[in-house]
Parts: C-alpha cells; structure tokens; sequence
C-alpha cells in the first residue's frame, strides 16, 4: 500500500500573496462591470455582505481569502504611512 503524501495546491490562494494585489484585483473587475468599487468596496468592509463585490474574474472568492479587519488595517497602514 503506497503511503506517500500527496499535496493539493489552490492556485487561487496562491495567486494574491499581498493584501494591496487583492484590493486592485477586486477594485478592477468591479470597474470593468461598471460598478463604483470605492462605494462597493466600502459596503463589503462595513457590512461583511459579499453581494457588494463582483463575481466577475472571482473577485467575490479572491477578497473573501484576507479577513475584513485585515483590510481595514491595511488601508489605515496605507492612509497614515506606516
């Protein structure tokens, strides 16, 4: 009987290593769709609702891999220079 380990690798996981490559990535399609991604985006964070990000190029799946308070952090990170 063969023991031997097999490994799974998601692609999707490993696409976006970086908070900021999933917010363009998601601020992207949810332009290409015609939506406001600012005001989407800000709705997603706030609320946790996912229906506000596109499924369009999985943006949906891909921002719901970084926890919400992560994006927050990050944008503060970004906002303030840290």
């Amino acid at each position: 009987m063969d023991r031997s380990t097999i490994m799974f690798s998601s692609s999707e996981k490993n696409e976006f290593k970086t908070t900021d490559e999933v917010l363009q990535t998601v601020y992207n399609a949810l332009e290409e769709k015609g939506y406001n991604p600012l005001d989407q985006m800000v709705g997603y964070i706030l609320s946790g609702d996912p229906s506000y990000i596109t499924s369009h190029n999985n943006a949906r799946n891909i921002i719901r891999h970084i926890e919400r308070d992560d994006l927050v952090e990050e944008l503060l990170r970004k906002f303030l220079g840290k």
